[in-house]
């Protein structure tokens, strides 16, 4: 008798442990891996600090956001300076950056980039009463220009070799406040940052140049570190899938940048 209580017992405890295993979530076995994300508080409409959430908000964090929908992991949004993402990346610091960084030849060398999210170019910005006409950075020689620190086109206003100085400033906001001083000339930046800040009364001392033509056309893309090919064939899939669906474009137009 004694026995067969103890195997009773036996087979009641089996079944409870098998009721209690279906009832785990399957995460619990495969947790969805969190990928930690780089991005910048002061690139509306791309990546800002949403200062009634306090969270970074933006197209690149809706982007990596969905991308993480369609490959199965999570996202942890982290803010630094523009400066910083690389470094940031390299260290281990952060996994993936999803910011308003232009894919260039000079970065391929140390990080790796995923298929294209977003192009664009850089805009021009002078003061609101300059009646001049700029349609190149030729037409600026001789005089002291500003851009974004970490950005290409403080590289490529540097290779010109034409301005009397090339100042660079940790935003946009920083560069429109000194061409409204008249510090400097003109000021290169993200041309639907520029856009979007002064659409949304940013600063009417400057102006947006509407026929300048951008020296520095790039794509806006995931940045990994290098050789983890893992990730970044991760993000690619899910890119595909994005722009397969529809979600990329649905984004972009959220943004007002389709």
């Amino acid at each position: 008798m004694i026995s067969l209580v103890k195997r009773l017992a036996g087979v009641a405890t089996g079944l409870a442990t098998c009721v209690a295993l279906a009832a785990t979530p399957a995460a619990a076995f495969a947790a969805e891996p969190t990928f930690k994300i780089g991005a910048t508080a002061t690139g509306v409409p791309f990546t800002f600090l949403d200062v009634k959430t306090g969270t970074i908000q933006g197209m690149m964090v809706d982007a990596i956001t969905q991308a993480g929908k369609e490959g199965g992991f999570q996202v942890d949004v982290q803010q630094n300076v523009f400066s910083s993402l690389i470094p940031s990346l390299t260290t281990q610091k952060i996994d993936v950056i999803s910011a308003a960084m232009l894919k260039t030849a000079a970065r391929q060398q140390i990080v790796d980039f995923s298929d294209t999210v977003y192009s664009y170019g850089e805009g021009l910005i002078v003061k609101a009463d300059d009646t001049g006409h700029y349609t190149s950075m030729d037409d600026l020689k001789g005089q002291v220009v500003g851009a974004q620190v970490g950005t290409a086109f403080v590289d490529a206003l540097n290779k010109k070799g034409i301005f009397k100085e090339v100042r660079t400033y940790d935003s946009v906001a920083d560069i429109m406040r000194d061409v409204a001083l008249g510090r400097i000339k003109a000021g290169f930046g993200d041309q639907p940052i520029i856009a979007w800040q002064l659409d949304h009364g940013a600063n009417s001392q400057v102006r947006l140049v509407s026929e300048y033509q951008p020296a520095v056309k790039g794509q806006v893309c995931f940045v990994v570190r290098k050789g983890d090919t893992t990730t970044l064939n991760l993000l690619n899939d899910a890119i595909k899938k994005m722009k397969a669906d529809g979600t990329l474009q649905q984004i972009l137009q959220k943004w007002h940048m389709s």
